[in-house]
């Protein structure tokens, strides 16, 4: 049986995570208040994110970027995509 959250990214109820996906207190935050659906939604842009900065996710620096891109995306702002990106699908 899964759980179910508000999901603060979609603004209703939907499915959570099975455990946090982050560790330390934005992890736990991540699994209280945000989906499955909007997890995998961040999945894909920080693909993106990566991919686009040209990021190396085990350097320090790079792992710092993402999470507070993270925090944004799920509980600020919203984490914008680099300018120069142009949309493949498009």
């Amino acid at each position: 049986m899964s759980r179910t959250v508000h999901c603060v990214f979609l603004k209703r109820d939907a499915p959570g995570l099975d455990r946090p996906p982050y560790p330390g207190p934005l992890g736990q935050r991540i699994f209280e208040n945000v989906s499955r659906e909007a997890w995998e939604r961040w999945r894909a842009h920080q693909i993106m994110l990566i991919n686009e900065y040209r990021l190396a996710p085990v350097e320090p620096k790079a792992r710092k970027f993402l999470e507070g891109e993270m925090e944004k995306f799920f509980f600020g702002e919203g984490s914008a995509r680099p300018k120069e990106f142009v949309d493949p699908g498009k």
